[in-house]
């Protein structure tokens, strides 16, 4: 199949409104699952007990009445979302190769994420209790066991930095505004608000799980790896700890917010 034809299915894709109105609901369920890990992230702060990651938010939207149906209501508007970011990767265009295939991952990055958490969803809605910590352990140590590991692990470690610092210069910068058409207006401002401190939160959690893949790398030791869970237990035992994860819970609580109105306002 050539490539002008591959865009044109692409771009007739994307055309389809029942698509687009699915993969917008995607922004919102993506909001739902990092209002509901913000909250655990403040109870954790207070002394309670939880998962703190994406998998503890699912088993608790399973545990509800009729949970099941929720979570494949997130799993497929997430798997729309991600299709659609995967669309937006074929049809890149303008600037040189460098700026479009740089574009290009940046999208495809999202859909692969987008589309994992998906996953979550539905492996927790039909019976599944992931461990995302263990699963992150097993992986690190068998990258570890491998020729060159600790680089490999290293260099996702520093992937995932990169990754945080984008959202935490996206937030500064509010670059996110960008990709939406926001209304200028006092609810317009406070929709960039809650972005600012939401991707800047996001960022931070994602620096916190680099620099324990990073150390688990440096030390040789894959019990070091691990999720946001491992991330929020390893800062509780910080001095000042408990009012940093707090603050990143509220954040993270913000940038939920922040994605139940990127829903209507983003540009799809």
């Amino acid at each position: 199949m050539s490539a002008p034809t591959v865009k044109r299915a692409a771009r007739d894709a994307q055309d389809n409104t029942v698509f687009r109105r699915i993969a917008r609901a995607g922004y919102a369920a993506n909001g739902v699952v990092h209002i509901l890990v913000g909250v655990v992230f403040v109870v954790v702060a207070f002394g309670g007990d939880g998962e703190s990651d994406q998998a503890g938010a699912f088993k608790a939207v399973g545990a509800a009445p009729l949970g099941f149906v929720g979570l494949w209501l997130i799993a497929i508007t997430l798997w729309a979302l991600g299709a659609y970011h995967a669309l937006e990767g074929i049809l890149a265009w303008g600037g040189d190769a460098a700026r479009k295939w740089g574009r290009r991952v940046a999208q495809w990055g999202q859909a692969v994420a987008f589309i994992a958490v998906g996953v979550l969803a539905a492996a927790v809605a039909i019976g599944a209790r992931p461990d995302p910590d263990e699963a992150a352990e097993d992986a690190s140590r068998g990258v570890l066991a491998i020729p060159g590991g600790p680089f490999i692990l290293g260099a996702i470690g520093v992937g995932i930095g990169i990754a945080g610092i984008a959202f935490v210069v996206m937030g500064v910068r509010r670059s996110f505004r960008n990709r939406m058409t926001i209304p200028d207006s006092a609810l317009g401002a406070s929709v960039t608000a809650l972005g600012v401190a939401g991707f800047v939160a996001k960022g931070i959690a994602l620096l916190i799980v680099a620099v324990l893949l990073i150390v688990a790398a440096v030390r040789v030791d894959p019990e070091g790896a691990g999720g946001l869970d491992a991330a929020v237990d390893a800062l509780i035992a910080m001095r000042y700890g408990p009012p940093l994860v707090a603050s990143v819970g509220v954040g993270l609580i913000a940038y939920g917010i922040f994605c139940l109105f990127r829903a209507p306002y983003a540009d799809l």
